[in-house]
């Protein structure tokens, strides 16, 4: 038996490692800000989509032994900003469980007075209160909260000390990346759900089927299947989907995000 619990997970953890030594490279080799500044920008893209696969690892753990998946979580971490177990208790224990209940859902895209959040709202409110929302959730899930708590206290001293020992390089290259990366992933988010208020699990996701995107995202756009069967493993959701797609609206399907997935304007604030 090998680490992996799947081994489609092997190529991708591989280069989020790769990434994370280049960081430590970056950081403790090259001088020049203007290089590290222009690293930084260069790579907002690819740990923005990493976020989508720390999101895969927290529904499934992609190794068998849990030390190597808390060190895969300080990688993940410190390029989207989502530490050991946020997604877990956010997302897992939250969203996944009340996300047809706008009152309830973590990822909220409705405000009190029953209209549709914009995506800058809704960005900025999902993203400030990541932390606090799963802090809550985390009260009825005792030991996934300790590890929340005490990997999210080991990370921020990883990233102090960072800071402190090189403070312009410690910002370009962790601090930013983590505020960024949360806030994409966040933004990226608003369209899942977002004005579809049903209590049909099959009418409340929009979907994408376009190869390139879930190649890079490990088929987070068959969003239906995922929240269908939220424990399935990320290569399984196209057949999941095959399955399900008689039964879901042909305008909630598209080749890629946000192609016909217009929301009415009337209900946004």
């Amino acid at each position: 038996m090998g680490p992996f619990r799947y081994n489609q997970d092997a190529i991708p953890t591989l280069i989020f490692f790769a990434v994370t030594i280049a960081d430590l490279a970056i950081y403790l080799m090259v001088d020049n800000l203007v290089v590290v500044a222009a690293y930084w920008l260069l790579m907002i893209g690819p740990k923005g989509l990493i976020s989508a696969w720390n999101h895969h690892h927290q529904h499934l753990p992609f190794f068998h032994h849990r030390a190597l998946n808390r060190v895969l979580e300080l990688s993940f971490a410190l390029h989207t900003g989502a530490t050991t177990n946020l997604w877990v208790l956010h997302h897992v224990h939250g969203h996944h469980m009340n996300y047809l209940d706008q009152s309830k859902d973590e990822s909220r895209w409705q405000t009190v007075s029953g209209k549709t959040m914009g995506k800058y709202r809704y960005t900025l409110v999902t993203s400030f209160t990541s932390y606090l929302r799963a802090f809550e959730v985390g009260k009825k899930h005792a030991r996934i909260q300790r590890a929340f708590i005490g990997y999210g206290l080991l990370t921020i001293a990883i990233v102090a000390a960072l800071v402190a020992v090189k403070p312009l390089h410690g910002l370009l290259l962790y601090v930013l990346p983590m505020v960024t990366s949360l806030v994409l992933t966040t933004a990226a988010t608003h369209e899942h759900h977002s004005g579809l208020e049903t209590d049909d699990p099959l009418l409340a996701s929009r979907n994408y089927t376009g190869k390139i995107r879930n190649t890079l995202t490990g088929n987070l756009g068959y969003h239906t299947a995922h929240h269908y069967r939220q424990g399935l493993h990320w290569s399984k959701l196209p057949e999941l989907h095959a399955q399900l797609a008689k039964d879901i609206p042909d305008e909630y399907i598209a080749t890629a995000p946000g192609i016909g997935k217009k929301i009415a304007a009337a209900t946004a604030s």
